[in-house]
């Protein structure tokens, strides 16, 4: 039987998450209590990301020592080691785009075999150059909708009778120097990559109800160096979209500002920052380091409007932006009623006030759910990514228990990573039965 994309050899799901702030691994194994069991993480890593940049490797040896420290870390909690991981993806400027495939049917009905050929066409490289542009790969190829015969809005066309099958397909692409800048950086640590999920597809899968998928729902992913974006509608993500502003932004823009060190700077940001400027800020003072000095009275003292007047005009423009992202693609309205906050800079106070200013919708904080044995410190926001990468990868591993070895090897390539690549087949032959059954 084939492994799953997160699959080791000893029965444990590994997952990797490669962000421009922290580098984050989850070790976990699969429920004792059957498939409604939620798994348990028995080994957690994190270490400060070193050469990582809005999600791209800019210096490929520090990255790959924050990889290692992060996998040894992980490994020595578990109790034992790891080869295979499933990566987050935010790195080479995920785009989305929608397309329609049809082949022809002959009267006949519509069998397995029929979707199969039109699912496939979703990841053919000669139908895909038109659509994918040059220098990108293939992440995922969604099924959204079917029609048949121009009859649109079928769920399941099976035993329909027509002459024309079509499939609506949501396609994720990245560029391809960066993805595989990471997979060699990851390679290098001697991990096989198993699978991609983008990032913020990964952390709707932790954070959000199944409801809130159905009805429409946006997720915003605010993470160190980007902010990814992910519209769920009808159970099925139908838009994904990468910015390339976090956080650290944000810290980046205090320490100038106040002429701090970047390490004081986000010192002050998570004690006294809001992402909304209050009148009775400016009665309160803040002591402020200052570059190049390390002298007891070089400590300055600002008064705390002055920090949120840093913080606030970096937020507005971010939110701005995503309003902005979500108008052009024409999901902004797809997306319902509700936005779902989550990612590690959500966590600064008044961020959701700002947002459902800005945005115009009802706010929640999203956490991690359906995932057991995460401590407080990484059972917030900051870790949905992680925790999605292992629910995503431990339903593959589920559903490739009870499909029979050659009906998974016949399965439609729905959804997966990298798939047109040798050396990652299996996410393709199993990522149609994720999108049926998950």
């Amino acid at each position: 039987m084939k492994k799953g994309p997160g699959s080791n050899r000893n029965g444990l799901i590994a997952a990797l998450d490669v962000g421009s702030s922290k580098v984050c691994c989850f070790i976990a194994q699969t429920g004792s209590g059957g498939q409604s069991a939620a798994p348990r993480v028995l080994g957690i890593g994190q270490q400060a990301s070193r050469g990582i940049k809005n999600g791209a490797i800019v210096d490929m040896e520090a990255a790959e020592v924050a990889i290692r420290n992060a996998v040894h870390a992980a490994e020595q909690m578990a109790g034992d080691t790891i080869e295979r991981v499933v990566l987050g993806l935010s790195s080479g400027k995920p785009l989305s785009r929608q397309i329609a495939v049809e082949v022809a049917l002959d009267g006949s009905h519509v069998g397995d075999r029929d979707l199969r050929r039109a699912l496939s066409l979703g990841h053919e490289p000669s139908y895909l150059n038109g659509h994918i542009g040059e220098g990108r790969e293939l992440v995922h190829s969604i099924p959204l909708a079917y029609s048949v015969d121009g009859s649109r809005g079928i769920r399941d066309p099976r035993g329909m009778v027509g002459e024309r099958l079509g499939v609506d397909l949501h396609l994720v692409t990245a560029g391809s120097g960066p993805v595989r800048n990471l997979v060699n950086c990851v390679e290098r640590c001697h991990l096989e990559v198993g699978g991609f999920v983008v990032a913020p597809y990964a952390s709707g899968l932790s954070v959000l109800v199944e409801d809130e998928r159905d009805l429409g729902v946006t997720l915003i992913d605010m993470g160190g160096g980007t902010t990814s974006i992910a519209v769920f509608f009808e159970g099925k993500v139908i838009h994904t979209d990468v910015l390339p502003v976090g956080g650290l932004h944000v810290t980046t823009d205090i320490a100038r500002g106040l002429s701090t060190p970047v390490a004081h700077a986000e010192r002050i940001k998570t004690l006294y920052g809001h992402a909304i400027a209050a009148s009775a800020d400016d009665r309160e003072l803040i002591d402020v380091p200052q570059v190049g000095e390390y002298d007891e009275g070089s400590v300055h003292q600002v008064p705390r409007s002055l920090l949120n007047g840093i913080i606030q005009p970096r937020l507005e423009e971010t939110f701005e932006l995503v309003r902005s992202r979500l108008e052009q693609s024409g999901m902004y309205r797809l997306g319902g009623r509700r936005v779902v906050l989550t990612g590690g800079a959500c966590q600064l106070p008044g961020v959701n006030d700002m947002a459902a200013l800005i945005l115009d919708r009802k706010i929640r904080i999203g956490r991690p759910s359906g995932i057991v044995g995460l401590a407080e410190a990484t059972a917030g926001p900051a870790h949905a990514v992680t925790a999605g990468l292992v629910l995503y990868a431990i339903e593959a591993e589920r559903i490739l228990e009870v499909m029979p070895r050659v009906q998974a090897q016949a399965a439609a390539v729905q959804d997966g990573g990298m798939t047109q690549q040798a050396d990652l087949p299996f996410l393709g032959r199993v990522g149609g039965w994720l999108r049926e059954h998950f």
